[in-house]
């Protein structure tokens, strides 16, 4: 998110998360900028920091400005990081390189390269759904968000670039329309439609 009215659409859409990017991106937001975005965000909807490849002092800053929920950092990238133990790490495994061979609880699983639209590979993601709570990021969007509950039978699903009206700016109609289809995807999957 970018603005506060892009995290306003979202709240109103019902979103579980709310994420904030901190690398080098259209979409990079500074510490305080998060912080301000994220003011009136409820308690029940989770304020995430999504980093690659971040230095400590970045990291340090995120944590005390923005005192994120949850931090979503490619696997590889936390073992040199000192990390609050109390914080929710979501790693980022990617189709594109070697994963780890104990997968944690909950991940993400994202395409080669985060916010580019390149949807990830769904048959390797729909494996390693059964192993733990994946969350499936990467070319998704509205028009086929339903397909990829049906085939991978995710925990959850991240959307970045897939409800922008250019990149870095979230539209909130797209918004609207991705959550409306992710559940009732899910619902239709379990079997309740």
């Amino acid at each position: 998110m970018t603005s506060s009215i892009a995290v306003n659409s979202a709240i109103e859409a019902g979103v579980n998360a709310v994420g904030f990017v901190f690398a080098p991106s259209k979409r990079q937001v500074s510490a305080q900028q998060a912080r301000e975005f994220s003011a009136n965000i409820p308690a029940h909807v989770a304020r995430v920091a999504v980093m690659q490849r971040p230095a400590q002092s970045l990291v340090d800053e995120v944590l005390t400005t923005f005192n994120p929920d949850i931090l979503q950092i490619d696997w590889e990238d936390i073992a040199g990081l000192e990390l609050p133990r109390q914080l929710e790490i979501y790693p980022v495994l990617r189709a594109s390189k070697t994963l780890p061979t104990e997968l944690p609880n909950r991940f993400v699983f994202e395409g080669p390269v985060s916010g580019t639209g390149e949807i990830a590979d769904w048959q390797q993601a729909a494996r390693l759904a059964t192993q733990g709570k994946l969350i499936l990021a990467g070319g998704l969007h509205a028009g086929n968000v339903a397909k990829a509950i049906k085939q991978v039978n995710p925990f959850g699903v991240d959307v970045s670039s897939g409800v922008e009206s250019t990149p870095g700016i979230k539209e909130a109609a797209k918004i609207v329309e991705f959550v409306n289809a992710a559940r009732h995807a899910r619902i239709r999957e379990a079997g309740v439609l």
